[in-house]
């Protein structure tokens, strides 16, 4: 049962088409995945997502990182998953996604010894979640093209990236309402690109086209601002790169900051501090959404059986697999007209991972050094 090795790797994950946010446009992610063997075989897996704008990781240093943290797992019982996380936590501080990434293998392990599903292992409460689909910044007219697309697919939920160019931004909003009709949920996501005054003008000028939420209006440390923003905007609002961890989720329920607070496994940096924020929200009255970076299949399960799991969760944002141009993952949570289906199967369910798409980096055992091929 305890765990004899860790393998390190990388994997490119190349986008559909580019995407923009108001921090800027992406069109790819190199992904770092681990895996754990314990000493009768068994696997667990875990990715890493780096987001050198919301955590300050890229997979340079997730790997350096690595090199702390892998070797605190060697020889210890993946059943104990809290005693795993105190000592990840106190080798290095920051790094949420390595941290992540070991964490969650850990839960796939013990998952999968045990027999049971991550789900039931953090409680269980649903079988699916309902999830958006993003729409990254464009021209009006081919968010509106794009928007189409999605609803024909089956999603009835629309979150739209803003925050480049105030009456631009209205008009898309404005351009993918017309597309969608009445019956289609639109929410957007500025990703802290306004000031509180933009932000304002805004969210006066969206609320006609039924917008239901707004998430991280202005920049993550500017708290007074989302509590103004909070008291006074028409439109909801959800704090994102704002929160990570407990603290910040209590300070935010201080400050009545938020009307939601979006959950991403990779700013907590772990299923259990993921737990936590969403503890101190249910008891401030604050509903959660979970999200996700631009994650491939291991993760997005993850978030998944979370999802699952957690009473105080409203919706989701866990699209990010499906705008790559190939997972290198099988099975896993699939979407289905816009619902996340929980996989069968013991750990993180049944998923198989195309370990041919992978680089190893790094292998990790008691009493050997570190292998890293170039």
């Amino acid at each position: 049962m305890p765990i004899r090795r860790v393998e390190v790797y990388t994997v490119e994950l190349p986008y559909k088409k580019p995407f923009t946010i108001s921090m800027g446009t992406s069109y790819s992610s190199t992904d770092v995945v681990v895996k754990l063997i314990d000493d009768e075989g068994n696997v667990g897996w875990g990715e890493a997502s780096p987001s050198r704008r919301v955590t300050g990781e890229s997979e340079d240093t997730i790997l350096s990182a690595m090199n702390v943290l892998a070797p605190q797992l060697i020889n210890e019982d993946p059943l104990n998953v809290e005693e795993i996380e105190r000592k990840l936590a106190g080798a290095i501080l920051g790094n949420t996604s390595a941290k992540l990434a070991l964490e969650m293998a850990v839960f796939d392990l013990k998952g999968k010894i045990l027999g049971v599903r991550v789900r039931d292992l953090l409680g269980g409460y649903r079988d699916r979640v309902e999830t958006d689909f993003t729409i990254g910044i464009m021209s009006p007219e081919e968010m509106a093209s794009d928007a189409l697309k999605y609803v024909e697919m089956g999603f009835r939920i629309l979150k739209l990236k803003v925050g480049l160019g105030l009456e631009e931004d209205i008009a898309r909003v404005k351009a993918v309402r017309d597309a969608v009709g009445k019956d289609i949920r639109i929410r957007i996501d500025a990703n802290q690109g306004w000031t509180v005054k933009q932000a304002k003008k805004a969210l006066s000028s969206m609320e006609r086209y039924d917008v239901e939420l707004a998430e991280q209006p202005v920049k993550w440390y500017d708290y007074e601002g989302m509590a103004e923003l909070t008291r006074v905007s028409p439109i909801p609002i959800m704090a994102d790169e704002s929160v990570h961890s407990a603290r910040d989720a209590l300070l935010v329920a201080k400050m009545r900051a938020a009307d939601y607070i979006n959950i991403k496994l990779t700013k907590a940096g772990g299923l259990l501090e993921a737990r936590r924020i969403a503890a101190i929200s249910e008891a401030a009255g604050i509903p959660n959404m979970i999200g996700c970076m631009m994650e491939g299949g291991i993760s997005i399960t993850a978030a998944v059986h979370f999802a699952t799991a957690t009473r105080n969760l409203v919706t989701t944002d866990l699209d990010s697999d499906i705008s790559l141009k190939e997972d290198f993952v099988e099975g896993g949570a699939k979407c289905e007209k816009g619902f996340r289906i929980l996989p069968e199967g013991p750990g993180l369910g049944n998923l198989r991972v195309k370990e041919g798409m992978l680089k190893l980096r790094g292998v990790f055992e008691e009493g050997k050094e570190v292998s890293t091929p170039l």
